[in-house]
């Protein structure tokens, strides 16, 4: 191998035969990813603070004034506070399609694409052991982050789920506080390092990880079989009135009318949010069947690893 060419991979250059070395490879070729992935975590994190705090306080005075039916019609602090309630499920999503991206374009095609794979490969670094370091070092950030973001989302779901206005329930939200979001990102990155290997090509394996992990999502959230009515799950409720005297009684309806509350004597206004019983159930076998075809998509992926080295 010539020098020039030495010279043009400089970091493949620098990879080592031992497995910390594996990890600070990986960890100084792709910083820019995991800079991104850190501040992503942040920033959602963040906004599912202010949630939990003071966007939780707007919300609740408002409706301690209106009640939910007023704030419906009205279109005020409560509603808007609902519809914010699901941004993090969407940016949680948008962040498991980004993971598929990645592992498919810059994390493995574009290393084969290049010769930077191939390069690690003469240097004693077998392709099972660089496809193993490319695999464990981004899932073990992306575990650590999602694990983050559903319990602080998981809190914000128990603290707060009083405010949300009933029947406002996203699909897939339902499954966005539970183990399954620890899985789906996974098998992004499984499923990405699998079209990466057998693509070979940046853009081409960007573009079908892309197509492959949106075929995934939408089976997810509308024919999984076990899914049932929950394809369009309603988040039940029970709204009650609370007098001056502390004693709950039905909300009468009374929109912004300060009359009608004053004849009532309400103060303020609960809810209760009414979770189905076979929730957990069915979170747990989202999260097993997300988990093997994460399996399977690795096990592909060695297994076409070995096939692509041993053609050379």
């Amino acid at each position: 191998m010539s020098t020039a060419t030495l010279r043009e991979t400089p970091a493949a250059a620098t990879v080592t035969t031992a497995p910390r070395g594996l990890v600070r490879t990986v960890l100084r070729l792709h910083r820019g990813a995991l800079w991104i992935w850190l501040a992503f975590v942040a920033g959602t994190t963040g906004f599912l603070l202010w949630l939990l705090g003071p966007g939780a306080d707007t919300a609740q005075r408002a409706l301690d004034t209106y009640g939910y039916s007023g704030l419906i019609m009205a279109n005020g602090s409560a509603d808007e506070y609902s519809s914010l309630f699901s941004y993090p499920d969407t940016l949680i999503t948008l962040g498991s399609f980004a993971v598929a991206l990645f592992a498919a374009g810059p994390l493995i095609a574009r290393e084969l694409e290049s010769g930077t794979a191939q390069l690690a490969w003469t240097q004693s670094v077998s392709p099972a052991r660089w496809l193993t370091a490319k695999l464990a070092v981004p899932a073990a950030f992306i575990v650590l982050g999602t694990c983050l973001l559903t319990a602080v989302y998981r809190q914000l779901w128990s603290a707060h789920g009083n405010l949300l206005i009933a029947g406002i329930g996203p699909r897939s939200f339902y499954f966005s506080v539970g183990p399954a979001t620890v899985a789906a990102p996974l098998l992004g990155l499984a499923l990405g390092a699998l079209v990466g290997l057998a693509v070979r090509r940046t853009l081409p394996a960007l573009a079908l990880s892309g197509f492959a992990y949106f075929l995934v999502y939408a089976f997810r959230g509308n024919h999984w079989p076990f899914q049932g009515r929950y394809q369009q799950p309603e988040l039940h409720s029970r709204s009650r009135a609370v007098t001056s005297a502390g004693a709950e009684i039905r909300d009468p309806g009374c929109y912004d009318d300060r009359a009608c509350l004053a004849k009532h004597d309400i103060v303020r206004f609960t809810r209760e949010y009414l979770p189905s019983s076979d929730y957990w159930p069915r979170q747990l076998l989202e999260t097993g069947v997300l988990l093997a075809l994460t399996a399977v998509a690795v096990t592909l992926a060695f297994a076409l690893l070995r096939r692509r080295a041993a053609d050379g």
